[in-house]
């Protein structure tokens, strides 16, 4: 499965899932949106199972994402869900932060965990080289290229137009021939990057925004407790308690179906999804604005709603992932997410 088909995908309400494995890492990169460490707490392992294998051939997402943390510092779980999910349809895709190919090589126990996935996704940036030296990181990826798997780049800069994004970016494409498709983005600041971001008074994510429809408010997401979000703003997945509006459930109470339900049926969220509430601030903030809070279920709740709310998902996916990406990543280097993971992609330049 390419990274573009995922990034197409995105705006489409319950399309994918994507699920926290755990908030443990063995890294400590300072970019860190999720303030994952040594220690951390690990989602429920049977609670997952149960939510995974709920998926049925009628009603299941189209994607599986599986983060963290780490998510292969739990490799058996990731095998188990990955096969679930497949049972059901369910494609599955992993980012990992490549802490185990420090010596370039894959312990088998990752390689068995990924036997049923069909997207790798491998950060790579500064703070991660710092860690993993980068030819390691290649020559895993390559392994795993050559198992069968797509395989993808996820890289970060320091800002939009930081010169080491010029730079891993060439690097990849070179060695990967353009087959691996390469997602760039830049530090937000949230999770431990949140204290990297103020020593550089980098501005809030989304400061000054003006209301516009918002597309990462269509996939549920499961947070590190087993609560489900509308959300994937690291700062809605931890607030605890997380604002009503975008909370859909909880994976020990909820099985996939009713979690779809509340996705693609709140009429807060089709408002969020068609016409945008402000910045992320305002969105989490609605709570503490009952009339705007109501004025966005009347306007989700007109008959109309959901049509426009399909309509909007079908215009943005037409439009590829790469127009998607110019929005929430990295303009310049939105093209990458097109180049093919088994050589079928056509090389932008």
């Amino acid at each position: 499965m390419r990274l573009a088909e995922i990034i197409e995908l995105r705006p489409v309400p319950a399309a994918g899932l994507l699920a926290t494995l755990t908030r443990r890492c063995p890294l400590s990169c300072a970019h860190c949106s999720t303030s994952s460490g040594p220690r951390g707490e690990d989602v429920p392992a049977e609670a997952l199972r149960r939510f995974v294998g709920g998926f049925t051939p009628e009603d299941r997402p189209e994607v599986l994402m599986l983060t963290g943390g780490e998510p292969l510092l739990r490799p058996a779980l990731v095998g188990e869900l990955a096969g679930l999910a497949a049972s059901a349809g369910t494609r599955t895709s992993v980012l990992s932060g490549m802490f185990f190919a420090a010596d370039g090589r894959i312990p088998a126990r990752i390689m068995r965990a990924l036997r049923h996935v069909a997207h790798f996704s491998a950060s790579i940036d500064v703070f991660h080289e710092r860690e993993v030296p980068r030819a390691a990181s290649f020559r895993a990826v390559r392994h795993i290229m050559e198992s069968g798997i797509d395989v993808s780049f996820h890289v970060v800069g320091n800002a939009a137009d930081d010169p080491y994004l010029a730079d891993i970016t060439a690097s990849i494409r070179a060695e990967f021939r353009d087959r691996a498709a390469v997602l760039v983005n830049h530090v937000r600041p949230v999770g431990r990057a949140a204290a990297w971001a103020a020593a550089r008074e980098v501005p809030p994510d989304g400061a000054g925004a003006s209301p516009a429809p918002c597309a990462m408010a269509a996939w549920p997401v499961v947070a590190f407790d087993g609560t489900v979000t509308a959300c994937c703003n690291q700062r809605v997945v931890d607030a605890r308690p997380m604002p009503e509006h975008l909370r859909l459930g909880h994976i020990a109470a909820d099985d996939w179906s009713r979690i779809r339900r509340r996705c693609q049926e709140s009429p807060v969220l089709r408002t969020i999804r068609t016409a945008g509430v402000g910045s992320c601030a305002d969105c989490r903030g609605l709570a503490g604005r009952p009339a705007a809070l109501e004025a966005a279920e009347r306007a989700g709740s007109r008959p109309a709603a959901g049509a426009m709310d399909a309509l909007g998902a079908r215009l943005q996916r037409d439009a590829g992932a790469a127009a998607l990406l110019g929005r929430y990543g990295n303009e310049r280097y939105a093209p990458l997410v097109l180049l093919g993971g088994r050589g079928d992609g056509e090389a932008p330049a």
